[in-house]
């Protein structure tokens, strides 16, 4: 080895040191201006409607009439206590349900030999890319007391038992199903982290396996399950499709619903409606506040220094049992609401005068579909919905990247308050997200609103914190010494994110911007108080068809949508997994 001389340290040290960045203030500032621009002014102007008692399609911005009376009408009336406890009772029954679902599938995927769980993992989380919307037309059709499909089949069979999804058991039952993959996702990589000795030792001091799921697993990986819950709980909260389809016909408002009734009035009632977002936007913040809280103030540190493998329990015969519990769930979640809105899109009249009428082939034909496809609204919904989603993609990834890179490889100052303004969304729902631009932009002459870009700007701002998230594992994974070897070779700073970070951030960057895309695609609530005729997307076109009344029509363009959202997600996960190997290889 050769000895380094003291005289040769300085200058390696200095030429392992980033490019002296003077612009980085501007940088900084460049940013928070731009989240400014995205996050914080669009909340302020929906403080501004709330507390005001002008309107902003009559008198714009320049006369400002300060009231705190929609704030006291909202905290005093009935209607709002009454959606309040609706969505309480909808989200908090649905998290109940997903906990127990999601927590048995990671469960069975993870701590089992249960056959065939790499399939059983991939499927579960089928439930994430279904516009609730369409979950909930598709269990509206299923469960109808009517004429609901489930209902007929039980008369045929003589079974004196009738659903009803058109209640609070309905919102329950189709919350909890569709939205128990986030607990899954938590749940399970929290399993697959924890030593399995501690499960060996319950054992040993003779636990039966059952006892020591509930006394030494679930307790140990409880700070997954919180998170998972709260997320659940919170991403329920701002759901707007389901309730709609569900709640409506049976009078079972909640929060969502409730903003856009408010909203949908004649004359419309703005005020109020800013100050009911308020109220759900503050709600879901104190739930996500309190989901880092609690689980920073505890230690479940259950991984050791020493290497481990996840046990996987041998069911016998059982296995199958559980096998066919994961399959019944698929079928019940995918399977069912899928042949239903088959049934429907190309069925002429939803009427059964018995179960052998069903399988009556004259009563089918592509009526609903040419009717659908006669609509000029249909081509310029689909259009606008593949521009907005290109168009979110493309600058929420370019505003990720930078977000993510000042974040994570810099230490300039200012990069905590970019971090805050870019995780501030989190605790906003999509619907408050919808009003907040419209109080922003609807009373500005020249501004945003009635364009395809104010839609594109508010799913940027509404999905920015999981593009972030999504982007940081890559940012973390490239170590600092690939940096600052091209520095010493001479690269600048741009020249160093052009050639070494951004060629291997490139898998996670595809990753995030498609996530966008798909987000993008089926977002209802930030649309419905953004778009015009000329601007309609899909996931607005189909609430419109729902709400004509047309079962046929509405069951058609739902699996025109989901046919487009399975083949957009095959191609941009083909698209990842060729990037991802391009990474490899180079």
């Amino acid at each position: 080895m050769t000895a380094t001389s003291a005289a040769d340290l300085p200058i390696s040290t200095a030429a392992a040191r980033p490019p002296r960045r003077l612009a980085a203030p501007l940088w900084v500032l460049a940013l928070l201006l731009l989240l400014t621009f995205l996050v914080i002014y669009p909340l302020l102007m929906l403080v501004f409607g709330a507390l005001s008692d002008s309107n902003p399609v009559i008198d714009g911005f320049g006369k400002f009439k300060p009231s705190a009376k929609h704030f006291l009408e909202v905290l005093g009336n009935e209607n709002v206590h009454l959606a309040f406890l609706n969505a309480l009772a909808a989200c908090g029954g649905g998290t109940i349900l997903a906990v127990v679902i999601g927590l048995a599938f990671s469960w069975i995927v993870v701590r089992t030999n249960t056959p065939f769980r790499g399939f059983i993992a991939g499927a579960s989380l089928i439930p994430l890319f279904v516009p609730p919307l369409v979950a909930g037309v598709a269990w509206g059709i299923l469960g109808s007391p009517k004429t609901g499909l489930l209902n007929t089949a039980l008369k045929w069979m003589n079974i004196d038992f009738r659903f009803n999804f058109y209640s609070m058991s309905g919102l329950i039952i189709v919350f909890g199903m569709y939205y128990a993959p986030y607990v899954y996702m938590f749940t399970a990589s929290a399993l697959k982290n924890m030593d399995p000795s501690l499960e060996e030792a319950s054992e040993v001091a003779g636990a039966s396996a059952f006892t020591t799921i509930f006394t030494v697993t679930f307790p140990l990986i409880a700070p997954a399950i919180l998170a998972g819950s709260l997320l659940s709980f919170v991403v329920m909260l701002g759901i707007y499709g389901v309730p709609a389809a569900l709640g409506a016909p049976a009078n079972i408002n909640v929060l969502t619903t409730y903003i856009f009734q408010l909203t949908a009035w004649s004359p419309p009632l703005y005020n109020t409606a800013a100050a009911v977002a308020i109220l759900l936007m503050v709600v879901t913040a104190i739930l996500v506040w309190a989901q880092q809280r609690i689980l920073s103030g505890r230690s479940f540190a259950t991984v050791a220094g020493k290497a481990f493998r996840p046990r996987s329990l041998n069911l016998g015969k059982w296995r199958w049992f559980t096998f066919s519990l994961a399959m019944t769930y698929l079928m019940i979640v995918v399977v069912l609401p899928t042949l239903a809105l088959v049934i429907a899109a190309f069925r002429k009249f939803m009427f059964f005068k018995d179960f052998d009428a069903l399988f009556d082939m004259r009563q089918y034909s592509w009526a609903h579909f040419n009717s659908v496809f006669d609509n000029p609204l249909t081509m310029l919904s689909i259009w606008n919905t593949l521009k907005v989603g290109v168009i979110t993609a493309v600058i929420g990834g370019v505003l990720a990247f930078a977000i993510g890179y000042t974040v994570f490889r810099t230490q300039v100052a200012g990069r905590k308050s970019i971090d805050l303004l870019s995780t501030v969304p989190v605790a906003i729902p999509g619907l408050v997200v919808g009003v907040a631009y419209l109080w922003a932009w609807i009373g500005l002459p020249g501004g945003l609103y009635g364009t395809i870009w104010i839609l594109a700007l508010a799913f940027v701002a509404r999905f920015i914190p999981d593009t972030v998230k999504a982007l940081s594992t890559s940012f973390l994974q490239i170590h600092k010494e690939l940096e600052e070897a091209a520095w010493i070779c001479g690269r600048g700073l741009l020249g160093t994110i052009r050639t070494v970070v951004l060629p291997l951030a490139r898998p996670g960057v595809v990753a995030s911007m498609t996530l966008l895309f798909v987000l993008a695609i089926r977002e209802l609530g930030s649309s419905l108080f953004l778009y015009t005729s000329d601007t309609t997307v899909m996931a607005v076109l189909l609430l419109d068809y729902y709400e004509g009344g047309n079962t046929g029509k509405t069951a058609a363009f739902s699996l025109v949508q989901t046919a487009i959202l399975a083949v957009l997600l095959s191609f941009t996960t083909w698209l990842s997994r060729e990037t991802t190997q391009s990474a490899r290889f180079n």
